[in-house]
């Protein structure tokens, strides 16, 4: 089995998994946003030819280098954001799954200004708050207190479009709990602002929690490319 054909199965496996646990939950089944840190340019490549228009990255320098290299495809920022790496992640994200706040907000708009100036942009940058589920925001995320005033300043910001929620479930948690809240926070503030919203939520190890919860967008990694290539 050639490169090709091992991404085109993980594919197919994936998305026949997430039709299932879809169909039991009685949900409409999420987008599916493959991982590719870790793997070469070559393989978003090959996904690309299989039909795959969007995937999703977690470290800057790694996305910036293979969206340089493959334009044809959005690249979707879904790791933890250093402030002074904003500038570089407004010019070739098509979202950020990781905002965590106000003062990367800040950076991300002011980022995505210098890239329309300079013809990188010329959209706004669709962003996602990211929710700390236990308040450990070290590891990423906003506290759950945290979110209306964060909400507030997006939407205050004329570079920046809120999408909605992500959230990682710490290892030890409830993982249908958490979702579950994440999802009423999703629909609790779609109503105030009188707009949709998605929640993006949902990996290779929780798929079924987050999809029974009604997630809109599940990221899967391993599960489509495989095991991290070694060296």
């Amino acid at each position: 089995m050639n490169r090709k054909e091992e991404l085109q199965a993980g594919l197919e496996r994936t998305r026949a998994q997430i039709e299932d646990f879809a169909r039991a939950a009685g949900r409409e089944a999420p987008q599916l946003l493959p991982v590719t840190k870790f793997h070469p340019a070559g393989d978003v490549a090959l996904l690309a030819e299989l039909g795959v228009t969007d995937v999703a990255e977690n470290r800057e320098q790694e996305a910036r280098a293979k969206a340089a290299e493959l334009p044809a495809v959005r690249f979707h920022m879904i790791g933890q954001i250093q402030t002074k790496k904003a500038n570089h992640v407004a010019r070739w994200a098509h979202s950020v799954h990781s905002l965590d706040s106000a003062k990367l907000a800040t950076a991300l708009d002011r980022g995505v200004a210098n890239a329309q100036e300079s013809g990188d942009r010329d959209a706004p940058l669709p962003v996602f708050i990211q929710v700390s589920a236990d308040g450990d925001t070290a590891r990423g995320g906003v506290a759950l207190p945290d979110v209306p005033s964060l909400v507030e300043l997006v939407e205050e910001l004329v570079n920046l479009e809120l999408q909605g929620f992500m959230v990682v479930p710490p290892l030890d948690s409830d993982a249908a709990e958490v979702f579950g809240r994440v999802r009423t926070l999703t629909d609790d503030v779609a109503w105030r602002l009188g707009r949709p919203l998605k929640m993006s939520a949902g990996m290779s190890a929780d798929l079924g929690e987050a999809i029974a919860a009604g997630t809109d967008i599940v990221r899967v990694g391993t599960g489509i490319m495989g095991p991290r290539p070694v060296g």
